[in-house]
């Protein structure tokens, strides 16, 4: 498997250390006071991973511009930073708004609409302009409505500074080298390969701890966001970061070297 970078991944082999940000579920207060404690420890060769699940639950719009206020102070620092040494991954909240989206192609979208506000897209939704009473309507009506729905809330996004272009440029996963740093999402199939997950980073939640005594050839396993909300959990090769934030827990990042050692956390 090739190890260079592409729209499903990037590799940050070339780094020397990764701050890796847990799911923060739209608390921007919390990811205000993370990004100002990061900023005094940023170093030169440091990368930055999201870990997905910005979005969802909390101040949407406020937390996606936060996430570029600071990805372009890191821009600026010297020597020249590049776009791909900070990373976006796709969570379960970027997943169901990308569904969204294209909720007009669905066999049964009133379903799926009901399925996904269960699962916390609802301010996602109207951040964007968006309310579920009209989508259910919409839903009703037809594939025109929808259609007329969904690309309302699509103009909403590319109208908003740098939202649009943030969310094309999530990944699935990032490492630091084949031998390296894994990082993902929530999930992982142990029995697939990497290029075989497929939505298993977002949904195979359970399978993650499976990959406690190894994986390919990875010497640590990251992810950012456990919906079972265990809280920080080392186990083997896998660590689990999320401490619930946006579900009145606190938001957390953990520092590593490219070969997975603990080397600072943080907690706000």
């Amino acid at each position: 498997m090739s190890l260079a970078s592409n729209d499903r991944y990037i590799d940050l082999s070339t780094g020397t250390r990764i701050w890796v940000v847990a799911a923060i579920h739209g608390d921007v207060a919390r990811l205000e006071s993370l990004h100002d404690q990061i900023g005094a420890r940023f170093k030169i060769g440091d990368r930055l991973v999201y870990t997905g699940n910005v979005m969802g639950l909390g101040d949407v719009r406020a937390t996606i511009d936060e996430i570029l206020r600071f990805r372009r102070s890191i821009l600026a620092l010297p020597p020249l930073y590049l776009p791909g040494d900070i990373v976006f991954l796709r969570g379960r909240q970027e997943e169901m708004w990308h569904k969204l989206l294209q909720i007009h192609f669905a066999p049964k979208p009133a379903d799926l609409l009901r399925w996904m506000l269960d699962r916390g897209v609802e301010p996602t939704l109207r951040a964007y302009g968006g309310d579920p009473a009209q989508g259910f309507q919409a839903a009703q009506e037809g594939l025109v409505a929808l259609t007329r729905w969904t690309a309302r809330l699509k103009a909403a996004m590319q109208a908003a500074p740098g939202h649009h272009a943030w969310f094309m440029s999530l990944r699935r996963y990032a490492m630091s080298g084949a031998d390296g740093v894994l990082m993902v999402h929530s999930g992982l199939d142990p029995a697939r390969r990497l290029e075989e997950q497929k939505d298993a980073f977002w949904w195979e939640s359970a399978g993650f701890a499976k990959a406690s005594s190894g994986y390919q050839d990875f010497q640590r396993i990251i992810r950012g966001f456990d919906p079972a909300d265990a809280g920080w959990t080392e186990d083997g090769i896998t660590l689990s970061i999320d401490e619930g934030c946006g579900r009145d827990g606190a938001l957390s990042a953990v520092c590593v070297s490219t070969k997975g050692d603990i080397l600072d956390r943080l907690d706000v």
